[in-house]
């Protein structure tokens, strides 16, 4: 199927009418293609090596020390300090195992859909260790800035992990049954 009209091809697919590559040269577009590239290279270093190995000292190579968490956990300061809070607290309490099943990268934000298989060994919000095995999904949108982490967004399907960890009841089964 052929892409609408208006729009332009780079390695991620076309681009929408009024985005960056809109009116671009040819070199403009792949140095647009070459930053993202190496955005989403630096979100899997930060899943692999940071939340799953546990590598915090990285971050302050990776991230701005100013760096923005916009929906912070309950204690969790800002800075790159508050982003190795933030590590530090899922890997305490759930011993992770992030595997990213999406990466978009479109200028200078790079979109994750992830799944945490996790088992639930430290307290987590106040909820005492289950020991559950569990996992869940979530999403998150980073914002770099001249390569590095800069800003954070993220949605976690929270009644989903709730439910598997035993804290509210499992939802009831397609269909009403």
């Amino acid at each position: 199927m052929a892409p609408p009209a208006g729009t332009q091809h780079h390695i991620h697919g076309p681009r929408p009418r009024g985005s960056a590559s809109v009116g671009t040269t040819k070199e403009e577009e792949v140095q647009i293609s070459e930053n993202e590239n190496q955005n989403k290279q630096m979100i899997m270093r930060l899943y692999e090596e940071v939340v799953n190995q546990g590598r915090l000292e990285i971050l302050d190579e990776m991230a701005w020390p100013d760096h923005l968490e916009h929906n912070p956990f309950p204690q969790q300061s800002q800075g790159v300090g508050g982003l190795k809070q933030r590590v530090s607290m899922v890997r305490a309490a759930f011993n992770p195992r992030f595997t990213i099943e999406h990466l978009i990268a479109e200028g200078d934000k790079v979109a994750v859909m992830w799944s945490n298989a996790a088992t639930h060994v430290g307290e987590w919000c106040g909820f005492p260790p289950t020991e559950k095995s569990i996992t869940f999904h979530g999403v998150d949108i980073h914002l770099l800035r001249d390569g590095r982490l800069a800003e954070h967004w993220d949605v976690v399907d929270i009644t989903d992990f709730l439910a598997k960890l035993g804290v509210l009841p499992a939802p009831p089964a397609a269909g009403g049954e």
